[in-house]
């Protein structure tokens, strides 16, 4: 944050100032903090909304002044987020009596920003659970503190008229409450009540309504059950059932053809939520905040007896607490209505399965309609409502890092809670163009960038299907025309059958902009250095599944030096065959069997994976050479090391075989490399396949031993090599980014170890290493090309 104070003597002369707050101060009860701060230091004058944030005008003696400033910023509202504060004298007004909040200014460019969706608080839980409050039981309930935003905006500034709560009149005591600058409500503009605001409804799974008096009531008895119920949320609908009932969820897996990629719980409370997984204060930060995302939690013993369908195969279980008045109502409801407050912190034993309501692999359902048409056959039920959700915004999903770097918290997926808060690229200067990014094929973002600041949309997917194509469409719209900025520029991945690189180069041809290609492994060590403001060189560590090369060919264990908008391939993992190209990503036995065949044991595919049919076929390609494409990926490293201890031939979800063999390493606990289990050859390339001939020779009985070996193993090897291109480049900065990086144990290992060698490692931050963060290096990228034209021109 930048605080600009006036000179000693300008402050000295003048007894009123012009204060200009920029930030997340719209719609979190920032106004009237401000008339609460001036009043008590008998400041006069004026605050109100505009288009930049925040303006005031106060008038005192210097000292209230100065004291009125200091205090504005130590005790800033809970959702609010101040990134810059200037001050400037003028002239003092004689007349003046007081101080008001004034009406909001809108102009048609807007520069500030709306908070993220924020979690009921405190105040309004005891209000929900108060059969004495006028709002008692209201599933709508929310104050400045709390409640909805992002997902109901259409427009900033941040008012009603611009959101979907425009729908509702108020009634005489809402309105008495939304007008009043000492209530907590006071434009707090989702505020609603039974009498005024939006209502529940319940549907059959036909789509038709169900009369009820008690549509949570009725939700309740349905999960309890072993019903399947979809329910509007905040963001959208999730589908919810009984984790503790192992056919329904059984029945849910097979509905949403998700055979087993992990499932996420919502628990009552941390209590509850120690039951399943290790919340260490780090976790417990993470699961309270405002955002409440899913935290992935290292599992407890037995949950796999007690939850054998909700994460198979993982060594973590995704967690997250009530955020939205509904959930608590619905658990509310399903401990049969306890009386008093204590309930909400005791341990209860429920735990119900909240998963992004889509069928496998497409967007997020957020109206009724879509509900009824794309959810048929996976939902038994639906819980309704009347309020519109403008954007869809699946939950986020974090871990926390228990060393407390990046701020404690890895992103997975980054969406709500903490989407439209922007990145802040240091080195942008503010008035640099806009760009828009619009993402490689997996994990979708798209970003738009308004002068130095970066806004990733929320996750969107796998570029695979009609649905998630228009759904980048969508989200890029809706990022442009609430940013309210005309791109100059359109970066892209450089993979031309990317449904966002052709989206990107039409859109471009239609606005006769630029469309700029970015590498895939240059994106991703990008975004750390946008985060960083790192442009000097570094050595970026890309470690991911696959991305195409400047050569055509497949990159995933990438060296690159990096340096704004350049990048020099420097070295790479020594290529493996993939016989049959993009199938081996999805059957990590044809990696195994290609290392087999590496190594002089190609007569031996068959036997060792003889439920494959495709085996003898797989060892004939590899003989002959024919459909085996090379890759430098590190994912199919993890997959070949996984498949050879016979842990995932065929992954059911993207990178379950590594997330198999990471959870395999833990259960034996920590482990000493092979020695000698990797060389550098004398282009400088990462040669492991003497690590991987060890993990094939290891006994099956020993496959766990062999698992931590290979961790253990893999970040010495990545550590040496990053170190002697260190020492022949002088370069001593590394960024490490691709979704391997995902993996606790290689991530712990290699950040300590090149730490304490005296090289700087630099992290994702405020984005995910993996694919959701590739949209910020492309814009990175792409502003830095655009900025040098201009200059140059």
């Amino acid at each position: 944050m930048r605080v600009d104070f006036p000179s000693a003597t300008a402050t000295v002369l003048s007894t009123r100032q012009r204060i200009r707050v920029r930030g997340a101060v719209q719609g979190v009860g920032f106004r009237p903090h401000c008339l609460r701060l001036a009043e008590a230091h008998g400041l006069t004058g004026w605050v109100r909304n505009d288009a930049d944030g925040v303006a005031i005008e106060a008038q005192g003696v210097p000292g209230a002044l100065e004291a009125f400033v200091r205090q504005l910023l130590a005790e800033l509202p809970a959702l609010a987020r101040v990134d810059a504060l200037e001050r400037e004298t003028c002239a003092a007004d004689p007349h003046e009596k007081g101080f008001v909040i004034a009406t909001s200014e809108h102009r048609s460019a807007s520069t500030t920003i709306v908070p993220p969706d924020a979690a009921a608080c405190g105040d309004c839980l005891d209000e929900l659970f108060d059969p004495g409050d006028r709002r008692h039981r209201y599933p709508f309930i929310n104050c400045t503190h709390c409640g909805p935003r992002w997902t109901i905006t259409r427009r900033l500034p941040f008012d009603r008229a611009r959101t979907s709560m425009a729908a509702f009149a108020l009634c005489d005591a809402c309105r008495r409450e939304y007008a009043d600058p000492r209530d907590r409500r006071f434009h707090a503009q989702a505020t609603a009540c039974p009498r005024c605001g939006p209502r529940l409804l319940l549907h059959d799974a036909r789509g038709e309504p169900i009369p009820s008096t008690d549509p949570i009531a009725d939700v309740a008895d349905r999960i309890a059950r072993g019903d399947i119920v979809a329910i509007k949320g905040v963001g959208g609908f999730h589908l919810a059932c009984d984790a503790r009932q192992p056919a329904t969820v059984r029945r849910l897996r097979a509905a949403k053809d998700r055979a087993s990629k992990p499932f996420a719980l919502m628990c009552l409370n941390l209590a509850d939520a120690a039951r399943w997984g290790d919340v260490d204060p780090a976790a417990a930060a993470l699961m309270q905040d405002t955002a409440r995302p899913v935290v992935l939690l290292r599992k407890r013993a037995g949950v796999d007896d007690e939850l054998p369908d909700i994460a198979p195969g993982s060594a973590e279980i995704g967690v997250m607490l009530p955020y939205a008045p509904l959930h608590w109502l619905l658990f509310h409801a399903l401990l049969r209505r306890p009386a008093g407050a204590a309930w909400r912190s005791a341990a209860s034993g429920v735990a119900l399965v909240m998963t992004s309501a889509n069928p496998g692999g497409e967007p997020l359902v957020i109206d009724e309609e879509e509900a009824f048409t794309r959810l048929g056959g996976l939902a038994e039920a639906y819980l309704a409502s009347e309020r519109a959700i403008v954007s869809r915004c699946d939950d986020s999903v974090v871990r926390s890092t228990r060393d407390g770097t990046h701020g404690g918290r890895q992103f997975i997926r980054r969406a709500r809670g903490y989407v439209p808060l922007p990145i802040r690229l240091p080195r942008i200067p503010a008035d640099a163009p806009s760009v828009l990014a619009c993402g490689a094929g997996l994990k979708s973002t798209v970003c738009v960038t308004r002068g130095n600041e970066a806004y990733l949309s929320p996750h969107i997917g796998d570029l695979d299907n009609t649905a998630s194509c228009l759904a980048l469409e969508e989200a890029v719209a809706r990022l442009v025309d609430f940013l309210d900025v005309d791109p100059a520029g359109i970066a892209h991945d450089l993979h031309p059958d990317f449904f966002s690189t052709r989206f990107a180069i039409d859109g471009a041809q239609r606005r006769g902009l630029e469309a700029l290609a970015v590498q895939h492994h240059h994106a991703h060590i990008a975004a750390v250095c946008a985060e960083h403001g790192a442009d000097g060189p570094v050595l970026g560590l890309a470690l991911d599944g696959v991305g195409l090369g400047l050569d055509g060919a497949a990159w995933g264990g990438e060296l690159l030096r990096v340096e704004r908008d350049a990048f020099e391939r420097i070295a790479r993992f020594a290529p493996l065959r993939l016989p049959g190209g993009d199938a081996a990503a999805r059957e990590p036995w044809r990696v195994a069997a290609s290392v087999l065949h590496a190594v002089g044991r190609g007569d031996a595919i068959a036997a060792r994976f003889p439920r494959q049919r495709a085996a003898p076929t797989v060892a004939q390609m590899l003989s002959r050479g024919v459909n085996c494409p090379p890759a430098s990926s590190a994912g199919r490293v993890f997959d070949a090391a996984a498949a050879l201890l016979g842990l995932v031939e065929i992954n059911g979800h993207e990178a379950e075989a590594a997330m198999a063999l990471e959870a395999a390493a833990d259960d034996f606990g920590a482990a000493a490399a092979w020695p000698g289990a990797w060389r550098i050859d004398d282009s400088g390339d990462l040669d492991l396949l003497p690590l991987l001939r060890c993990v094939a020779d290891a006994e099956e009985r020993r496959r766990s031993e062999a698992a931590a070996r290979f961790h253990a193993t893999l970040a010495e090897a990545l550590v040496e090599w990053t170190l002697a291109q260190s020492l022949a480049s002088g370069v001593t900065t590394v960024a490490l980014a691709g979704g391997c990086w995902l993996n606790r144990r290689l991530r712990r290992a290699v950040v300590a170890d090149l730490s304490r060698r005296g090289l700087l490692v630099l992290e994702a931050r405020e984005a995910p290493p993996n694919d959701g963060g590739v949209a910020l290096g492309q814009a990175w990228v792409a502003l830095h090309r655009m900025w040098e034209k201009k200059r140059e021109a």
